[in-house]
């Protein structure tokens, strides 16, 4: 399978050193965030803001419902995968904060998961050429026999430092530690959910970034990827 799952917390940098590593070999990256993202817009608009995904605006069925009719999907466009919504590009959209005060409720109901997994397999199944893909569980329940998987880490003053540099904030002292202590509350979230928790595999390379410019990262999982998968060696010029 030419896949390599890249996982880690929240703002660890997963997506843009996907994007990078995918564009260096010559595949496709996934972001397995934007199809919960999208499925979060499609809710929103269509099922109204007071669902949980466990309440009756935002009953499973219906939210399944929503997801096959409209439909929500990743449709590859170059070498990304982009989320669509009823046959429109929503990749600005999901990335509001009205969104991401929803998603994680949302992404934690098993039954969505499986949904979600489900397309990411088919997507990857349609591309064999390669495809990154990046998220919280690639690594360990969605693609547990990649041959490559990375779990890209920082402590969480940094995140919230690149965090509030992307949005373009003051990084004055206070800011970043109220940043920091909401992103250490999400990794806890996040690794003691009882489903698809956060956590790297047995077998993933472990790779902190703390210090790391995104060059170097990305630098070393392509490294990485030249050992597991000859071909690439071709493709990068390596």
């Amino acid at each position: 399978m030419r896949v390599i799952a890249i996982d880690g917390p929240a703002a660890s940098g997963k997506s843009s050193t996907g994007a990078r590593v995918a564009q260096q070999l010559g595949w496709a990256h996934l972001d397995s965030g934007a199809l919960y993202r999208a499925l979060t817009l499609a809710s929103l608009d269509s099922l109204g803001k007071g669902g949980t995904g466990k309440g009756e605006g935002w009953s499973v069925q219906r939210v399944l419902a929503l997801a096959d009719g409209l439909p929500v999907r990743l449709v590859l466009v170059g070498g990304a995968f982009r989320a669509e919504v009823a046959g429109v590009d929503v990749e600005e959209a999901i990335r509001s904060e009205r969104v991401t005060r929803h998603v994680s409720a949302l992404a934690a109901i098993p039954e969505l998961r499986a949904w979600a997994n489900a397309q990411q397999r088919q997507l990857v199944a349609e591309h064999p050429a390669g495809v990154v893909v990046d998220g919280r569980d690639i690594g360990t329940v969605v693609f547990p026999e990649a041959p490559l998987k990375v779990f890209l880490t920082a402590t969480p003053d940094e995140r919230a430092r690149r965090r509030l540099t992307q949005q373009g904030q003051v990084l004055d002292t206070e800011r970043v530690r109220r940043e920091s202590q909401a992103l250490a509350a999400r990794d806890e979230a996040d690794a003691s959910r009882p489903v698809a928790p956060l956590q790297p595999a047995v077998d993933a390379v472990l790779l902190d970034s703390t210090h790391l410019t995104l060059d170097e990262q990305v630098a070393r999982i392509v490294a990485l990827a030249q050992e597991r998968f000859p071909t690439v060696h071709r493709l990068t010029g390596a």
